[in-house]
């Protein structure tokens, strides 16, 4: 990202602030619709139960939404950008290993989190209906109905429909401070859940059939959105994000004091006497629950929309890490950063039906709900603690934060997996699926390089200059462009020269060696060019931010321009009757795609993992495809890998007694 664009961070403007609350506040700012339903349950309502709930409501949005996001995490821009792999992108410097298993669970978790966020979200808006008596089995296919209609939409863009994002979310956390403060009158008492007291009360002495783990498993539920503050910083800037949590959090609070005087209101009855069983629409007038219900519907799908996104930029970034199978992505709109990924929509989409028909209704999607998401806290809070760590904060401060927030998170775990049994169970397995994925991808990746051979390319330079000049061999390109993974300007895989010079001779008049470098700068573009032979052998390394999409065709064709406008190459072909003419050469890429060798003798481990890798392989983005090369002057070679050879295969050889002349020949 540009200076400009890191200094836009701590900027404030009205309509940067109604951006951030259609962009980040979905998650979060839906929780309403179902928390104090989940801390309510299915037992008569207890006053005790209820201010103690809204106190820890409050000091946990307050201890880890305002203190550990807002305030300490959002700090830690790489360049104005935010979330798991971004300061993932700012720790892995240090080269220790260890930082790659936070990163990897976090960001899986996180995914796995995406496939019941808009479910529970648009479940529990919709619901609402039963307050004029629609039947559960009627509403769950308008749920499905609107998540179909969501994932469908996304291969269009949201430029259009983004515009109205802001002003929805405006309008929704205005209703939710209205509700509440319509509420509080009922009983005022419920003021003194603002002090913590009533929060610690409750879970050392919870009244008789409340168990502290289960309620506080139901208490995290306000603050799962908390990450998307982190991840979203990019879009929305930091003192955006700053100033808007105000009134976010100020709304949240004021609607959950709403709903706790409506509850204590009636103390000793059940929710389920109550037309929705949800004190949000309980607390309703009649002639408003319409309305009400429209605007959290409304409200319900940008939260589903920006969780989508998000996971959308999520897997963009673990392809440019390497921690993910290159995938077919789009870009609808020419906004930044806005892209479409068809593979990972229709995997949420089917996901996100799935969980409906699963659980049928938003109260058992609880179960399932929050397990992923304190895990990913916990990686975050782990990475920005070696973050702070490397930036030389004091180390009684490190320590302080490490223990207050793993000491909350670890608390909010176990709550959490109290309801591994009952859903729970869905979403880690997800994410332990998503984990392997990224694992198995990155570590083959690291044993083929730790087998990568590379050679000096001074070495077969006056061997290139005489296949240059023999007219024996068929010209095969004017320009001959080959990828490169070596990082050093001198070097050249041996299976390039190999295809160069032996598979087929390959004679050009120039011979181009690309190399891209992804890099720890979100939106780094820049190239450097190094003429090993001017005018014949030319090496040109690109460096790509990790959020910047890899579309070498386009990017070698502006640096050629521009050498070409400074005279540093000649690119008009060296055919003579075509020369005469300024007619512009033909440029051929060659793309080497590398299967396994069946010589390889491998430990078991390495062995296991490339071959997971290679059979995933055929599944994803072709090289040529991922690296957005033109297919029509695009040459694909197998190469095979041979990582560790047999070295002595013992091997006799037999006499033949008809040439030797002892003995008879061999009957056949």
């Amino acid at each position: 990202m540009s200076s400009d664009g890191h200094h836009n961070l701590n900027k404030v403007s009205a309509a940067g602030l109604l951006i951030t609350l259609g962009i980040i506040y979905g998650d979060i700012g839906t929780s309403p619709l179902y928390v104090m339903k989940s801390i309510v349950g299915d037992r008569p309502i207890n006053s005790d139960v209820v201010l103690g709930g809204i106190s820890l409501i409050i000091w946990t949005l307050t201890l880890q939404t305002t203190i550990k996001y807002v305030m300490l995490t959002l700090r830690a821009d790489n360049k104005g950008e935010g979330g798991i792999f971004a300061l993932y992108a700012l720790v892995r410097r240090s080269k220790k290993r260890w930082l790659l298993l936070p990163a990897i669970v976090g960001g899986s978790m996180l995914l796995a989190d995406g496939i019941i966020t808009p479910p529970i979200s648009v479940s529990s808006a919709v619901e609402g209906l039963a307050v004029f008596g629609i039947a559960k089995e009627t509403i769950i296919p308008i749920v499905i109905g609107i998540l179909i209609a969501l994932f469908v939409a996304q291969q269009f863009g949201t430029g259009l429909i983004g515009k109205s994002f802001g002003p929805i979310m405006f309008v929704w956390f205005s209703m939710l401070a209205v509700l509440g403060v319509a509420n509080l009158a009922g009983a005022p008492g419920i003021l003194k859940a603002l002090s913590p007291h009533y929060a610690v009360n409750l879970l050392i002495n919870p009244p008789d059939g409340f168990h502290p783990l289960v309620l506080l498993g139901a208490v995290f539920l306000c603050t799962t959105g908390a990450e998307a503050l982190y991840s979203d910083l990019g879009h929305c800037g930091r003192k955006n994000i700053r100033v808007s949590w105000g009134f976010v959090k100020s709304a949240l609070i004021l609607n959950y004091m709403g709903q706790g005087a409506w509850l204590i209101q009636h103390d000793g009855k059940m929710m389920s006497d109550f037309a929705g069983g949800n004190p949000f629409y309980s607390m309703m007038p009649e002639w408003f629950n319409a309305i009400g219900i429209v605007i959290a519907t409304a409200a319900a799908i940008v939260a589903s929309q920006a969780l989508i996104s998000g996971s959308f930029t999520l897997i963009n970034e673990a392809i440019r890490l390497n921690l993910w199978p290159k995938v077919k992505i789009k870009y609808p709109t020419e906004l930044k950063g806005q892209l479409y990924i068809p593979s990972l929509n229709w995997m949420l989409m089917l996901g996100c039906i799935g969980v409906v028909l699963y659980f049928k209704e938003s109260g058992a999607m609880e179960a399932a709900y929050g397990l992923a998401i304190v895990i990913t806290m916990l990686m975050t809070t782990i990475l920005l603690s070696y973050y702070l760590y490397m930036k030389r904060f004091p180390g009684f401060v490190i320590v302080i934060l490490l223990i207050v927030y793993l000491t909350i998170e670890v608390l909010f775990l176990v709550a959490n997996l109290e309801k591994f049994p009952h859903g729970g169970f869905i979403t880690v397995l997800i994410a332990c699926t998503l984990i392997l994925v990224m694992w198995i991808w990155y570590d083959a990746r690291k044993i083929r390089n730790q087998y990568q051979e590379f050679v000096k390319l001074k070495d077969y330079l006056p061997l290139l200059d005489t296949l240059k000049e023999d007219q024996s061999i068929p010209k095969y390109s004017t320009h001959l462009v080959y990828l490169s993974s070596a990082n050093m300007a001198d070097e050249i895989e041996s299976k390039i020269v190999y295809s160069i010079l032996q598979k087929q001779p390959k004679r050009a008049d120039v011979y181009w060696f690309v190399h891209v470098d992804v890099v720890d700068e979100p939106y780094m573009l820049e190239y450097k060019v190094t003429p090993l032979v001017s005018n014949d052998v030319i090496r040109i390394d690109f460096y790509l931010g990790f959020r910047v999409p890899p579309r070498i065709n386009l990017m070698f064709r502006k640096v050629v321009e521009d050498m070409v406008r400074n005279h540093e190459v000649d690119i008009t072909s060296r055919y003579e009757s075509l020369n005469r003419k300024n007619v512009i050469g033909d440029f051929r890429f060659v793309v080497l795609e590398k299967y396994l060798s069946n010589e390889n003798v491998l430990p078991f481990y390495q062995r296991l993992i490339l071959n997971i890798y290679y059979f995933m392989k055929p599944i994803t983005l072709s090289e040529e495809r991922a690296f957005g090369l033109d297919n029509s002057n695009v040459v694909v070679e197998k190469v095979p890998i041979i990582l560790s050879q047999v070295r002595d295969l013992n091997m006799k050889r037999r006499e033949n007694p008809a040439i030797s002349g002892t003995g008879t020949p061999p009957q056949q």
